[in-house]
């Protein structure tokens, strides 16, 4: 009997499954392609993602948008709850809190970071926090999400 390939990601447990698009940038969901992320770093409970910043990524101020960074950290900090769960648990966020600190111009080469750790993970919720910095290390943003669990 032949598995769709559906079916083969579901057998994957979230940090299989990340491990997969962190090897096949191809496979990566379109969001990420959208935004141009990579998946840096894949470990229980702590994911890296980075984005090169481009001028579409602008506000009409010319800044990179709230929204890029909020996609980012909810990306990261989604994810590292992700990477704590087994085969065919799902999650998504229930609640998400940003603070921007510095704005970064969209027209200058650039590239941030998000990282995401998981602060909790229980039965039906997990709490993870994440920051988004810049190639010189300075802090951009900083969320904290909570997720629900589905199992």
């Amino acid at each position: 009997m032949n598995t769709s390939p559906a079916e083969a990601l579901s057998a994957l447990s979230g940090i299989q499954l990340l491990r997969l698009f962190q090897s096949n940038p191809e496979l990566r969901p379109n969001i990420g392609v959208l935004l141009g992320a990579e998946l840096q770093t894949v470990e229980e409970g702590h994911v890296v993602f980075s984005i090169e910043v481009r001028p579409d990524h602008a506000n009409p101020l010319g800044t990179v948008h709230g929204g890029i960074h909020a996609t980012l950290l909810d990306s990261a900090m989604g994810c590292a709850v992700h990477s704590m769960l087994g085969p065919g648990i799902g999650y998504g966020t229930l609640e998400m809190k940003l603070n921007y600190l510095r704005t970064i111009q969209a027209d200058a080469p650039s590239r941030l970071t998000a990282t995401g750790r998981v602060l909790h993970l229980g039965r039906s919720t997990a709490l993870a926090e994440g920051q988004v910095t810049n190639e010189a290390g300075k802090l951009i943003a900083h969320g904290t999400e909570t997720c629900m669990i589905y199992r």
